[in-house]
């Protein structure tokens, strides 16, 4: 059975962040499943997954296409339901939030990022950027600060009136991660970021997530196709024929 987290499971140290071993619990993954209704019966994506995620701690998802990766992911970030099974969020049970209420956790306690940028063309830079933090009603001038403080944190302060159209593919995707930060979330979920750019741009981008994770103590899963990079992650899992399995970084 599932432990119970109290408060302490909120804490870090006065001092500074805990060291991994003793750092609390943020996601707990238990007996997960997920399947379809098909022509020919039930399809079963994957069954009986089980891990945990402590904070602070940096993910990586590995696997074939075609093996739930992304659909993992989904339901980690409250956007799927499982089959059975429950996601834990600290304290929360996601299964147990309403519509309106899952919505309200993702605005509060995830940002994503997608291998296609998803940006709105019609507006700037800062104004995509600053999209979530409209969509709490906080006050334009409040969020086009915030925007501002993002995309001056992916370096691009200079490019903030720009809109997706004028922007390379990797400068869009920079924009996509202040946009996934500006709220301050928890939980940073990115579903191949760098499936769409070149190797260099690929790893100038990577370099960039892992700047911004260790700097703002975030807890982040990526998903990715890119071994390499996985590699760099502290702990890497492989989804393959319906279970997971954890791999050594240096195996990968």
């Amino acid at each position: 059975m599932r432990p119970v987290l109290g408060a302490a499971a909120e804490e870090t140290t006065a001092g500074g962040p805990l060291a991994l071993g003793s750092r609390p619990l943020l996601l707990e993954v238990c007996d997960l499943r997920k399947e379809y209704a098909t022509g020919h019966g039930r399809l079963v994506l994957f069954e009986g997954i089980n891990f945990q995620v402590k904070r602070q701690e940096m993910l990586a998802i590995v696997g074939q296409s075609g093996a739930g990766k992304s659909t993992l992911l989904h339901i980690l970030g409250a956007l799927d339901t499982a089959s059975g099974g429950e996601v834990y969020f600290g304290t929360t049970l996601l299964r147990s939030l309403s519509p309106n209420e899952a919505a309200d956790f993702r605005n509060r306690e995830i940002g994503y990022v997608w291998q296609f940028h998803y940006l709105l063309p019609e507006f700037t830079a800062a104004e995509n950027v600053a999209l979530p933090l409209l969509a709490r009603g906080q006050s334009k001038k409040e969020t086009m600060q915030e925007a501002m403080h993002w995309l001056s944190e992916v370096g691009l302060a200079d490019r903030s009136t720009h809109r997706a159209g004028e922007l390379s593919g990797g400068e869009q995707q920079r924009v996509s991660i202040a946009r996934a930060l500006v709220t301050k979330p928890k939980l940073l979920l990115a579903d191949e970021p760098t499936g769409d750019l070149d190797t260099q741009t690929a790893d100038t981008l990577f370099s960039l997530i892992e700047r911004l994770h260790a700097s703002y103590g975030l807890t982040s899963i990526l998903v990715t196709h890119n071994l390499p990079l996985a590699r760099r992650c502290g702990r890497v899992l492989r989804l393959a024929h319906g279970r997971v399995d954890e791999l050594s970084p240096l195996a990968v």
